[in-house]
């Protein structure tokens, strides 16, 4: 296997990792545990599932490592287009990682006012159940937040897989449009909260192109490498 389409894998591989982690605890345990609006219910269900919410909190740890390593992979496969736009990309990845990892600190808080502390006996049940659906809260705010620069990656990254000519091109206008998808569901959540359903198509667009690419990287790595690009623009 040559150098070129072994980067291709290995990119592919953390950028599998990342979207399971990520899914599983923005999807799954987010959709299993949270009911919109009702503190006392979503109370109750992380009281009987904290093994499942913890672990939630664990793989979306662990999906953001990845996320470093899918940056550091795509920029070895990608410096040789060009190295302003790879460089660009990983900026963008790199800006996201810290906010979304910050705001985790939002999902944790939960388990501490839940824990039957001492100090926390200064508080009514009603009220540390309200507190915790608050920090919860606080978080979706947050995963939007780093939603930005989710999107905004993927603009470069699109661009150079289209200019790079061993990589799909009509993935990388996926991608590109992707990136105004996941801006577009940020601006509506802020500006027009009550109209979300506004971003499900742009949203669409950009997990297809986002799977898609997964698939490209793990299973065709590159199209020909000899097409590469050898030199740094």
């Amino acid at each position: 296997m040559n150098a070129l389409k072994k980067t291709a894998r290995i990119a592919g591989f953390w950028y599998l990792l990342m979207g399971i982690c990520s899914g599983f605890s923005m999807m799954y345990v987010d959709s299993k545990l949270y009911v919109p609006g009702d503190a006392a219910a979503t109370v109750s269900k992380i009281l009987a599932s904290e093994r499942l919410f913890r672990l939630g909190i664990v793989f979306n740890i662990v999906g953001q490592i990845a996320f470093l390593f899918l940056a550091l992979a795509l920029y070895k496969l990608f410096k040789a287009v060009d190295r302003d736009q790879a460089r660009l990309m990983v900026i963008l990845i790199v800006a996201s990682v810290p906010i979304a990892c910050l705001d985790m600190l939002n999902q944790y808080v939960p388990i501490l006012l839940l824990s039957n502390a001492g100090y926390l006996s200064a508080f009514e049940p009603a009220q540390l159940n309200a507190l915790a659906m608050v920090f919860l809260d606080m978080h979706k705010q947050g995963y939007f937040i780093a939603e930005f620069f989710w999107g905004l990656w993927l603009f470069p990254f699109g661009l150079l897989m289209f200019k790079s000519g061993f990589m799909s091109k009509t993935l990388g206008v996926l991608l590109m449009a992707g990136c105004f998808g996941y801006l577009g569901e940020c601006l509506v959540i802020f500006l027009f909260p009550g109209h979300k359903a506004m971003s499900d198509p742009g949203i669409a667009i950009a997990a297809l192109a986002e799977i898609s690419s997964i698939l490209w990287l793990l299973i065709k790595g590159v199209k020909d490498p000899k097409t590469a690009v050898v030199k740094a623009d």
